[in-house]
């Protein structure tokens, strides 16, 4: 079974179509890269997934549980959407992090609020909050920031901040961790820094969808690629048949820019 099926997804702004009949499917472990120009509708797929947008036709699920049905009431409930979003962790573009507070409490924030609607939390309040903590500090080591972790996002650089939003997103063990352009807003180094934490994430087999312009890794990591555009699905496949033997047009000349020169 799939543990993400997205199912003739359609989403509008206004009485504009942009995600136009998206479905594709997601096995536990593999790693979905998805391209194509700006405005295709990469983004809003991925905003979709984690319901900050919500579609207006079609069907989401998760390991079977249908989250997401346009024509059932019953899924489109907005008191239900906030434990939906649990089964994703989101890495936005800009990092996204609170700036009052250190690395460590960022990372922390998500799961001390949801910690807090438990029926047993004051009783064990101390014991929760230590579990927690362990468990930030663990994740902001295995991101490099051992040392990093009493600093304020101002005091981070921003390969460092995406890291820290990474072991944010992985704080609440999401079923499947979703990036939208995690690289875009660094340089080259930095870079190489979030990407290298990305490629060991892949390595450790944990499902992810990662809208990206980052071509040498959506070819080297992913093990599957969706290309769009206008948002239609144009063309998906194992990585290297999509780079090296594009079957579409309008792929063979998005790709054509990243191998001219």
């Amino acid at each position: 079974m799939p543990i993400l099926e997205v199912q003739h997804i359609r989403k509008y702004f206004d009485h504009t179509e942009v995600l136009k009949d998206i479905s594709f499917s997601l096995e536990q472990g593999q790693v979905v890269s998805i391209i194509g120009s700006s405005g295709s509708g990469k983004t809003t797929l991925l905003r979709c997934l984690n319901f900050l947008e919500r579609p207006d036709q079609g069907v989401i699920r998760v390991n079977g549980e249908t989250l997401f049905d346009a024509n059932d009431r019953a899924t489109r409930q907005e008191s239900e959407i906030r434990k939906k979003r649990l089964h994703f962790g989101l890495v936005f573009q800009s990092f996204n992090l609170f700036p009052q507070y250190t690395a460590l409490q960022n990372v922390m924030l998500a799961k001390e609020l949801l910690a807090k609607e438990q029926p047993d939390y004051k009783a064990n309040r101390r014991t929760i909050h230590e579990a927690i903590e362990q468990q930030a500090r663990e994740l902001l080591g295995q991101m490099g920031l051992s040392d990093r972790m009493a600093n304020y996002p101002h005091q981070l650089s921003g390969g460092q901040c995406q890291r820290v939003a990474i072991a944010r997103a992985l704080a609440l063990q999401p079923d499947i961790l979703c990036f939208d352009e995690p690289t875009s807003a660094l340089d080259p180094e930095l870079t190489g820094e979030v990407l290298k934490v990305m490629k060991e994430l892949a390595e450790k087999n944990t499902t992810m969808v990662i809208v990206t312009h980052e071509m040498a890794f959506a070819r080297d990591v992913a093990n599957h690629v969706i290309f769009m555009d206008d948002g239609h699905i144009l063309e998906q496949g194992d990585p290297i048949e999509v780079f090296e033997n594009p079957k579409e047009e309008r792929t063979k000349q998005f790709l054509a820019r990243f191998t001219q020169g």
